[in-house]
Order: structure tokens, then sequence, then C-alpha cells
């Protein structure tokens, strides 16, 4: 693994705050499947994010192939794009947080 391969892993790894089966789970729930933007009106982009960093997650790193690298850096630009963006007050049961989540990230954590 290059470093810079391994700088995007560390990235991927701190960001991704969520297990695998906590990820899992919250792509089965409702709330998961109306936060974010679908370009054909089905699953959303963060919806489909959050299948695939399932398997990146369980998936051993010098297994990792050039399309998983790119994939965490859209994972980590979409992260830092979306926490600086946190809106005022109570973020709990916000779309938002369900939009972070989506792709891994639970800010109250």
């Amino acid at each position: 693994m290059t470093a810079d391969q391994q700088k995007i892993v560390d990235d991927f790894t701190h960001l991704v705050n969520m297990t695998p089966t906590e990820l899992e789970r919250w792509l089965d729930t409702e709330g998961s499947h109306h936060a974010g933007q679908s370009d054909t009106g089905g699953e959303t982009k963060g919806h489909e994010s959050g299948r695939r960093i399932v398997t990146l997650l369980r998936t051993n790193s010098s297994d990792y192939t050039d399309d998983d690298f790119a994939h965490m850096k859209r994972v980590r630009g979409y992260i830092n794009r979306h926490l600086a963006q946190r809106p005022s007050g109570d973020v709990t049961d916000t779309t938002w947080r369900y939009s972070l989540m989506n792709w891994g990230h639970d800010p109250l954590k």
C-alpha cells in the first residue's frame, strides 16, 4: 500500500465511526431510505454508499482495489463537507444526521 493509499484508509477509518453492524441496522430503517438525493427516484446515493462502506469495513486492507480507494476518498470528501454544514440546535432527528449516517458517520457518537 502506498503512503497516499494509507492516508486515505486512515482518514476513512477515522471518519466512518459506525461499525458494519451498526451501519447495516441503520440502513434497514425507514429514516435511512429518505435521507439524501437520488438521480432516479430510487435508492439514494448515500444509502448505496452505505452498503458499499459495510463491505469495505469487512474487507482486509490488503485486498482493497483502486475502486475501493476511490470510494473511500469520496466518503471522506462527503463527510467532511457535510460536517462543515452542521445546523444549529439539536441534530438528533434531522435529515442532516441521517444523511451522514448513510455514509457511516454518526455525529452524535
